[in-house]
């Protein structure tokens, strides 16, 4: 029997996480060495992502980010995952994706997300509030007419160089946005595979209201989540355990920290609130040895029918996700 893993795509997102000794400058660099690897494996795509004033977050220009990866690279696909459209003008995001198109032909992705700044502070200093990501829709819209040199609003004003280029956009989404790359006609990036109900709901709809258009004949569905895989169940879970911290303690303390090492961790001393939002952090993630995560990774396909698996993972030991990503193309390549 032919395994769904086999018929699956699979690509990496790397959020650029900063960790403790080594600062942000350090972890962009890193996400670019990490992109050779991952070419190197054979993943489909390299995608990076967009957050601003977050301490334990480097990548705050993906589009710029992205131009480092393409030039460090020769064939995997590059892109975002995504540019947050309410941050931006549509106009100055088609003409930088045209740039990156233009540059890198038949390699760049434009991953579209709807957040916007995570406080009031960052959204004032990003001249846009929390009624841009109301109109994402309409954003999404522009941006494509831009591309496809069928916008209306400026007359006379063009994209250049992007317009009339063939430049593949992914809607990102969690619930609601489902419908909008429905409407919109383009594939649906949703997550994480650990609130497995409720991407099943979004992808229900994504499919039921799927529209065709020029960009998507059919709906396509990129499901991502964290995946470790190394030679114990064990070893694999201790590559979850840096992610897990740093999200409690953002959640209890409000600053969104660098990732510390596994060790460190587990001998801290923790409030009981931080301790049950760290476990629960620990828990649903596709991890364990190879035969461990083939399993799951054929149940977690199999019921949302995606066509591709989207990993994203970060953690502090940086060889230690290498191997993780090294073990997970071993049982792509092997088809389970």
């Amino acid at each position: 029997m032919t395994s769904v893993i086999a018929a699956t795509r699979f690509s990496f997102l790397d959020r650029s996480r900063t960790r403790e000794g080594h600062d942000g400058p350090g972890a962009l660099r890193d996400t670019v060495t990490l992109a050779r690897e991952v070419e190197s494996l054979g993943y489909h795509r390299f995608w990076v992502s967009e957050h601003h004033s977050v301490p334990g977050v480097a990548g705050s220009a993906p589009t710029v980010l992205a131009a480092a990866v393409a030039a460090a690279t020769s064939a995997i696909r590059v892109g975002t995952g995504g540019v947050m459209l309410p941050n931006h003008q549509p106009f100055v995001v088609a003409e930088q994706f045209g740039v990156l198109a233009s540059l890198f032909p038949g390699r760049i992705d434009m991953g579209l997300g709807r957040s916007v700044g995570f406080t009031d502070g960052v959204r004032r200093a990003l001249g846009h509030g929390k009624e841009d990501a109301e109109d994402f829709p309409g954003r999404l819209t522009e941006l494509l007419g831009w591309i496809d040199g069928t916008q209306q609003a400026h007359p006379q004003v063009h994209a250049r160089p992007a317009e009339g280029l063939d430049i593949p956009a992914y809607v990102l989404a969690i619930g609601e946005g489902a419908s909008v790359a429905a409407a919109a006609g383009l594939p649906l990036v949703i997550g994480d595979l650990r609130g497995r109900e409720k991407v099943l709901r979004a992808v229900e709809v994504y499919r039921r209201d799927f529209r065709p258009s020029a960009r998507a004949e059919r709906p396509e569905v990129i499901v991502s989540g964290t995946v470790a895989v190394a030679a114990t169940r064990e070893a694999a879970r201790r590559l979850l355990i840096p992610e897990a911290w740093a999200m409690a303690y953002a959640r209890t303390h409000g600053s969104f920290p660098p990732l510390a090492p596994a060790e460190e961790i587990e001998a801290r001393t923790m409030t009981a609130k931080e301790r049950g939002l760290y476990e629960r952090g620990l828990e649903g993630h596709i991890h364990g040895t190879e035969e461990q995560v083939t399993e799951q990774l054929e149940t977690a396909i199999k019921e949302t029918g995606a066509d591709e698996v989207l990993v994203t993972t970060s953690t502090y030991d940086r060889e230690a996700l290498v191997d993780s990503l090294r073990r997970l193309a071993g049982i792509v390549r092997r088809g389970g």
